[in-house]
């Protein structure tokens, strides 16, 4: 059965693609390889991502569109918080 409250990549990139135009799965998947991001995985290997996973993206695509932060500083603060 499916959790209500978790989307799929699929699901999330749809509702974040009105904000940020240029994301995609692919980047989605290179954010979480870099350990920005660690959605909870299905017995079936399908990410499962939940309303913090979510505003964790935002707040990452917000930080490289904005401010131009590097990867590694987003990170590094990411850890400090």
């Amino acid at each position: 059965m499916a959790d209500p409250e978790s989307l799929s990549i699929g699901e999330m990139l749809e509702l974040l693609k009105q904000e940020f135009p240029d994301v995609t799965i692919s980047k989605i998947r290179f954010l979480e390889s870099q350990g920005l991001l660690d959605p909870e995985r299905t017995a079936s290997g399908y990410r499962k991502f939940y309303p913090a996973d979510i505003e964790r993206l935002r707040w990452i695509l917000r930080q490289q569109r904005e401010n131009f932060l590097p990867l590694k500083v987003i990170k590094d603060r990411l850890e400090t918080e």
